[in-house]
């Protein structure tokens, strides 16, 4: 059942005929000073390039979109409407920018893959500009500055070790992330803001404030796939897991909050993935993986670029997004194939001079006989 619209909401909603064709804050700042008419047709327009009624939704397999990883920093930074394009690279934004380098320059110290993301500071998150999240293990630390940023990646993030320096404190209930990275994308900026509105009114209206919160977070990869929801909650064996949702629409937000936190299970039909997975699928999603392609077919997910986030690091990523690994069973079948097509030939060259032989031999006998017959019948 759909889920009930503030009144906010349902004004934008009836000046369209379509649903879900509400107004961004940065799309509604324009349109204001408009009539009611140029109200509905900015929304409208909106939605049909790039929020849930955009001609791209459903079209692509969402399982296994989601790269292989095992924790989760999120940097908790200002607004979502302030961040630049790529802000864990800008100069106007140091903090995230420290981060992202010292993780950059310590990668080959660090043994368990890390995404680093950030996130808004909003109300009901308890958080200030400079606490950092730490998943799966349900971490906060407060008030990361830049001159303290290598001693905290190097206890907790290479160490695996407490911060030395900084105030730990436990993390409890449900994390809810949703891209809404407008500067980055528009797919996401229309989405995102929508979302994060319907979570948190479903999130009062169920009395769940104190064990689920949600905020914006900056880009995690698949534009295409917008609305980007990542949820941290336990699952049925009390573990906390970080589940990927993608074409999340207003009508899912109340699966996500009773199925999946409220029961621990996952909404197959919307899910990319999760934290922690790697090669191995569970059966009842191997059906939605992407096929398995060889080296030559495999292409970018978006934008000509496999990156993930500032420090979502592989080995296999090269510049440009060009592997630099090698498969060596591609290797192997290449090699197979040459020595099958040199081997072919020699056999094609052998049979055609067998057949060569024969023919000489036989010219010769039937020489010999005719000649026999000659001398005979003299």
């Amino acid at each position: 059942m759909p889920f009930k619209h503030s009144l906010s909401s349902i004004t934008f909603c009836l000046l369209s005929p379509k649903p879900f064709a509400r107004l961004s804050p940065g799309t509604l700042a324009i349109a204001m000073a408009g009539t009611p008419e140029k109200l509905s047709t900015a929304a409208e327009d909106d939605d049909v390039k790039f929020g849930f009624q955009r001609s791209e939704m459903y079209q692509s397999k969402l399982g296994g979109t989601v790269t292989s990883y095992d924790r989760h920093l999120f940097l908790c930074y200002k607004s979502h409407e302030t961040w630049p394009s790529r802000v864990e690279s800008s100069d106007s934004d140091l903090l995230p920018k420290s981060l992202a380098a010292a993780l950059k320059a310590r990668k080959d110290d660090i043994k368990i893959k890390t995404l680093l993301t950030i996130c808004e500071v909003r109300d009901g998150m308890e958080v200030s500009d400079g606490d950092i999240l730490v998943f799966p293990e349900m971490i906060k630390y407060r008030d990361l500055k830049e001159s303290d940023v290598d001693a905290f990646v190097d206890d907790v993030v290479v160490n695996g070790n407490p911060w030395s320096s900084g105030l730990k404190e436990s993390l409890n209930g449900s994390y809810v992330f949703i891209c809404a990275h407008n500067n980055r994308d528009r797919r996401c900026g229309i989405c995102g803001p929508i979302l994060i509105e319907e979570f948190s009114k479903a999130i009062e209206f169920k009395g769940l404030k104190d064990k689920v919160r949600v905020t914006a977070c900056s880009h995690i990869g698949g534009h295409k796939y917008a609305g980007n929801v990542i949820i941290f909650s336990s699952g049925k064996d009390g573990e906390i897991v970080g589940h990927w949702y993608g074409y999340v629409t207003p009508d899912d937000v109340p699966a996500l909050l009773d199925e999946h936190i409220g029961e621990g299970k996952v909404i197959e039909r919307i899910w990319r993935g999760q934290m922690g997975q790697h090669e191995k699928v569970t059966d009842k999603v191997e059906e939605q993986r992407v096929p398995e392609v060889t080296n030559e077919e495999k292409k970018p997910l978006e934008n000509g670029s496999q990156e993930t986030s500032a420090t979502g690091f592989s080995c296999c990523q090269g510049d440009a997004g060009v592997s630099c690994c090698r498969d060596a069973n591609a290797e192997k079948k290449e090699s197979k194939k040459g020595r099958g097509t040199v081997s072919n030939w020699f056999g094609k060259w052998e049979q055609r001079e067998i057949l060569t032989a024969v023919g000489m031999v036989g010219a010769v006998a039937v020489v010999a006989m005719a000649y026999g017959f000659y001398k005979k019948s003299r």
